[in-house]
């Protein structure tokens, strides 16, 4: 079988890697793909946008692609399954209506209220005035978010009333966009953060090892907030009976909400959790595709085939493929350049690779370009991902060939995953 991954991050990195492991899978292409799909073996960049659904379709006509994996949220929210899907072309991700769980938040919240899913109290304002008098008359910490799709960096967390102000003004300013003017502001909740990446036929619906992602660029979960600094799984704070829970009041009652409105929802569930100090989930956001940096770390302890549950999602059989697990833990390392979440500096020579998969850690592209060499493209470069029995010698072996790599500038959180070591400074 011949798979077309639609993507540049760190995220399609893991995923075609991934699917290369199966001997059933011929050939992966990658849309528009980065440095490291670029030298993957057995997999090909083409120099397409991932909003060209023509210019995709023409090649998946021409060159009898058997299935696509949508990898962002971008295409996804502007319907790119609805397109293939009227081409019968089979499309892993769910169609632009199921994918408002993440291009709306004020939409989400709203479908979880409706459901009974536990989430923060929220109010949504189209006037920026107005969301200024909620923060003050329900006073801080307090969030902000965009309610548009915002590279998950459109959600502060408040310490201040003119720290509210601000980002309320940021987001009315357009500087997420022009149509992403709407703002969800909520309340703050303390706790420690889990992502549940699950897999839904619209019908069955199975999570994935739990993870944690660490969202700030600081240590100590400090500074301003990012696409993902790091993350590992499984998250230990998710026992066995949470998870039990997790899936009885948010993951089963959200695809039934779903249904009543009649979506379809085939593909990756991503529930945002916050656990709080009673031990409560509660659902912060959704996303309706895999995480980043999460899926290098899940996907690094998957052991049934990946397409086999893909095709499963798209075909309504999920409920016939148990989802096997190595044992052990995983660890993704993000290496930033200087200056993000800010503005950063692009063409920064990156060296050793080859040496830090040497010392046992596999190495994921997301901002990277293959000129006449290896060069930063984006503020998030690499993922740095390890395993290893436990999470200590998974934290370990992802350190030790973070050292390995060098760029100018080269930034990275060193307590990713420490905290779930009983370090509670981090």
């Amino acid at each position: 079988m011949k798979v077309l991954v639609v993507g540049n991050g760190g995220r399609e990195h893991a995923i075609v890697k991934k699917l290369l492991e199966s001997t059933r899978i011929k050939q992966v292409f990658c849309v528009p793909g980065n440095g490291g799909t670029a030298t993957t073996k057995g997999c090909q960049n083409l120099s397409l946008n991932i909003d060209d659904f023509q210019g995709i379709e023409r090649f998946v006509m021409v060159n009898n692609i058997g299935l696509v994996i949508v990898g962002p949220e971008l295409p996804l929210s502007l319907g790119i399954v609805d397109y293939f899907q009227q081409k019968k072309v089979m499309i892993f991700g769910p169609t632009k209506a199921g994918a408002q769980i993440e291009s709306s938040k004020s939409w989400a919240k709203q479908l979880m209220l409706e459901a009974g899913i536990p989430t923060p109290k929220a109010a949504v304002f189209t006037n920026a005035e107005a969301a200024k008098a909620y923060v003050v008359e329900q006073g801080i910490p307090i969030v902000i978010k965009a309610d548009g799709l915002a590279s998950g960096k459109g959600v502060t967390v408040a310490t201040t009333i003119k720290m509210a102000h601000s980002a309320i003004n940021t987001i009315f300013r357009g500087e997420f966009g022009s149509d992403n003017i709407r703002v969800v502001v909520e309340e703050f909740l303390t706790g420690q953060e889990v992502s549940i990446l699950a897999l839904t036929d619209g019908i069955v619906v199975e999570p994935l090892l739990p993870a944690q992602d660490h969202k700030a660029i600081g240590e100590g979960d400090k500074g301003a907030n990012t696409g993902g600094m790091g993350a590992y799984a499984p998250a230990p704070i998710v026992t066995p009976e949470l998870m039990d829970r997790i899936q009885t009041e948010v993951l089963e009652p959200t695809v039934a909400a779903l249904q009543k409105r009649n979506i379809d929802y085939r593909g990756v569930l991503y529930a945002g959790l916050m656990i709080t100090a009673e031990g409560e989930p509660k659902v912060l956001e959704f996303n309706c595709r895999f995480g980043d940096p999460e899926t290098q770390a899940v996907l690094s302890l998957l052991e049934t085939p990946l397409e086999d549950l893909v095709l499963a999602c798209c075909q309504q059989r999920l409920g016939e493929y148990p989802i096997r697990w190595k044992s052990g833990a995983a660890v993704c390392v993000v290496l930033a350049s200087g200056g993000y979440p800010g503005s950063y500096q692009k063409g920064k020579v990156i060296t050793g690779i080859e040496e830090a998969e040497a010392n046992g850690a596999e190495v994921f592209h997301a901002g990277t370009q293959l000129k006449q060499q290896l060069v930063t493209e984006g503020g998030r470069v690499l993922g740095v991902t390890a395993t290893g029995e436990t999470l200590e010698q998974a934290i370990n072996k992802a350190y030790t060939a973070v050292d390995c790599i060098q760029f100018e500038g080269v930034y990275c959180r060193r307590d990713i995953g420490r905290r779930a070591l009983g370090d509670r400074s981090n």
